[in-house]
């Protein structure tokens, strides 16, 4: 089976033009990131050998930054290469609920994403909580970055411990994929990850070359079915964050499940 990219967006001209992110154009020397039409977006996937990518919408306090209803017109185009990520208003919780279910049951989304740090608020704030039970109600997971924050906004929100441990105690059912390896908290990612039967933590922002020494460790061993790939593009490519995949030392099982097999079970894809 081909690859599968865990988290990855398509830009629309709002995304991309938001200030938050003038740390990341600083640390990849550009002057703005590009609005690329879906045609180079897809041709970018199947260079790397992506079979499937789980496209996000975006919602921050501002409004949507990439609506649910572009991302369906993107999976609608791709000839089934692309899988929806839903996002929602988190200010607005009952509203929000509502759209998740749309999103899931007559666009076909698959998951849903919120981005603790747009909002200011971790992931065991009240607001969140209608929307875990609708995720398990719905048998779909529900995803967040964690670890430090690249935009200019405060990492505080990217906790895992107690933050995301709390949700993950109160809410034992609930699938949850935590994206950006957690640095420089990483440890404490992999712990829940050891501890929690349903949190799984995927790869997202991060080249092979530079996954931390303990991440290796925990991938090759006993987190064989707990990782995912991801690459963040439009922030990077799925290929470069494949380059030096072979350094790591992966079994062909473990490296099966990496690149897609776990994406496949935790997104229910088959």
């Amino acid at each position: 089976m081909g690859i599968v990219d865990a988290w990855m967006q398509h830009p629309t001209r709002r995304f991309v033009s938001q200030p938050i992110f003038s740390s990341l154009l600083r640390w990849t020397g550009r002057s703005e990131f590009p609005e690329v039409p879906l045609e180079h977006t897809l041709q970018t996937l199947a260079q790397a050998g992506v079979d499937k990518a789980l496209v996000s919408a975006w919602w921050g306090p501002q409004g949507p930054l990439i609506s649910n209803d572009e991302v369906a017109e993107f999976v609608a185009a791709s000839d089934g290469r692309l899988v929806g990520v839903a996002a929602v208003d988190l200010h607005r919780p009952l509203s929000a609920v509502r759209e998740l279910r749309r999103a899931v049951r007559e666009l076909g989304f698959r998951a849903l994403r919120v981005i603790p740090w747009l909002w200011g608020l971790p992931p065991d704030d009240r607001r969140y909580y209608p929307l875990y039970a609708e995720c398990v109600d719905l048998d779909i997971p529900f995803c967040l970055q964690v670890g430090h924050t690249g935009p200019m906004m405060s990492s505080e929100p990217g906790r895992p411990i107690p933050y995301l441990e709390n949700v993950a105690l109160e809410f034992p059912e609930l699938r949850i994929v935590a994206g950006h390896i957690g640095a420089p908290w990483t440890a404490e990612i992999i712990s829940l990850a050891t501890k929690f039967e349903h949190l799984y933590i995927d790869t997202s922002a991060y080249k092979a070359t530079r996954y931390p020494p303990d991440f290796v460790e925990f991938l090759r061993g006993r987190g064989a079915k707990r990782v995912l790939f991801g690459s963040n593009y439009p922030m990077l490519t799925p290929a470069a964050c494949l380059e030096g995949l072979d350094s790591v030392g992966l079994d062909d099982d473990a490296r099966e499940g990496f690149l897609g097999g776990n994406a496949r079970a935790v997104f229910k894809l088959d």
